[in-house]
């Protein structure tokens, strides 16, 4: 909730638990290919069939409708070529697509803000060796669609090796590169398919599909870059960590100097990792890359000069067109500056639920402990926090969000419903008022916490680099 008094309204919180028209029908059609996905289109079975015949029906009022059915027909059929592997690609992602923006729509409305501005225009095409590898990577993907995940072997997924190879020198193939790479080592890993015991349907349906439509040409041209002149007013970090990289994205709101409209922005910064380091040790990998993170543990606004932007709301960061400006408390952001921030639009091949993340402001919430984790209850309305995503490497925990008073976040949606990530909270300790952010640590801490845990990442760190040398020396 917003206070009325200090430029806000109240959240419609109700709105984030009624249905939304067309949501599951899409969802079960999207679920019907994914299934047909797991065992293969190379000969597909009745069951198969009406999942591809399923997914033709959800299109059928676009301009897609003739390419699905067809392509569906000729699946069924067992005679797909790699056109109609294209099709099914687009028309899932488009059904995704249309998931994303209503529910992103509902979110606009419970919190009263201004929605996403329009797309840029289309990228430009790629060069004749690209368009030769793009279709060399489309061959490998749909021969994964013939064989299935349950058909997968190490020879067949070794055949993406060669591709990503001759992709990684070509700046513009290095991020359908990665994706191929990544998928190939996790599908390597599974081999082979036939003795899965759980196959991860939806997630390799996902990067396949995005993958299948990175392979045109185009369409994984970088975005528009223009410069950003103003403050960024920082609201969190959201720290995603894996057991080789780690990545802080921090979330805040961007005032332009010539006195535009606030913006919302995204600032990320990632680095390799070993996985000995965890908690806050992670920051001592990233905080060389970017001041950014010693202004947000700070408190601080940030002054930007000509920073590159993305028209999707992503700066590119660049430490010599920041400076670190005057204080700024993330609550008087969320309150004064968040609810007149306007989003930036959404690429299409980005247009997927599991990339919601918006940030809110709720204050005024009970909180309730029981077998569903932690929940607020707005305005009558409960919802559930996700404190599998409140990272270790700060102080923020889940027992600070449950005895909270007010806190900024990241609303997502997941598994069917909204989810609050907290980024940070408000709660009173010895009569005071305390704040506790995710980022607290991310430019160095005297917190006795994360003094301890930079120290056992430090000792990580040193022995891992000794090893490291001993080895080269050898």
């Amino acid at each position: 909730m917003v206070p009325d008094d200090e430029g806000g309204g109240l959240m419609r919180a109700d709105l984030l638990t009624d249905a939304v028209e067309g949501l599951d029908e899409a969802l079960a059609a999207v679920d019907g290919f994914d299934e047909a996905l797991v065992d293969g289109l190379l000969r597909p079975q009745p069951a198969q069939a009406a999942g591809l015949a399923g997914l033709a029906d959800a299109v059928a009022g676009s301009p897609l409708a003739g390419r699905v059915a067809e392509a569906a027909g000729k699946t069924a059929a067992g005679a797909a070529g790699e056109d109609h592997f294209v099709a099914l690609a687009a028309a899932r992602t488009a059904l995704l697509g249309s998931v994303h923006d209503a529910l992103l729509a509902r979110i606009d409305e419970a919190v009263g803000r201004p929605g996403a501005e329009e797309s840029g225009p289309a990228p430009a095409g790629d060069d004749d060796r690209a368009v030769n590898l793009l279709i060399a990577a489309r061959g490998w993907l749909c021969d994964l669609a013939r064989a299935g995940w349950r058909g997968i072997d190490h020879e067949l997924v070794a055949g993406a090796a060669p591709v990503v190879s001759a992709m990684l020198p070509e700046p513009g193939l290095r991020r359908t590169a990665a994706l191929l790479d990544g998928f190939a080592a996790e599908l390597a890993a599974s081999c082979p398919g036939a003795t899965l015991e759980r196959v991860p349907v939806r997630r390799w349906a996902d990067l396949w599909a995005r993958a299948v439509l990175l392979t045109l040409p185009g369409a994984a041209s970088a975005p528009a870059v223009t410069g950003a002149t103003g403050r960024l007013l920082p609201l969190g970090v959201d720290v995603q960590e894996h057991a080789t990289a780690v990545q802080a994205q921090v979330h805040g709101v961007f005032e332009p100097a010539d006195g535009g409209a606030p913006r919302l922005v995204r600032a990320s910064v990632s680095a390799p990792k070993p996985d000995s380091v965890v908690g806050a040790g992670l920051w001592q990998l990233l905080r060389p890359r970017m001041s950014l993170l010693a202004a947000v543990s700070e408190g601080r606004a940030v002054e930007l000069d000509a920073m590159p932007v993305t028209g999707e709301g992503d700066l590119v960061w660049d430490d010599e067109r920041a400076r670190t400006g005057e204080p700024a408390d993330v609550f008087a952001t969320a309150r004064v500056a968040l609810p007149s921030a306007v989003a930036a639009p959404v690429a299409p091949l980005d247009r997927h639920p599991v990339r919601i993340a918006v940030p809110v402001l709720l204050e005024g919430y009970g909180v309730e402990e029981g077998e569903e984790g932690t929940v607020l209850e707005v305005a009558g309305v409960r919802l559930a926090v996700d404190v599998d995503r409140v990272p270790a490497a700060g102080p923020l925990t889940p027992e600070a969000v449950a005895s909270s008073g007010a806190c900024v976040g990241l609303l997502r949606w997941d598994a069917g419903r909204f989810l609050l990530q907290p980024l940070a909270v408000e709660r009173t300790v010895r009569k005071k008022g305390v704040a506790v952010h995710a980022g607290a640590w991310a430019g160095g801490t005297t917190d006795k916490a994360g003094v301890r845990a930079e120290k056992a990442a430090t000792d990580a760190v040193a022995v891992l680099r000794e090893r490291a040398g001993r080895l080269l020396r050898k």
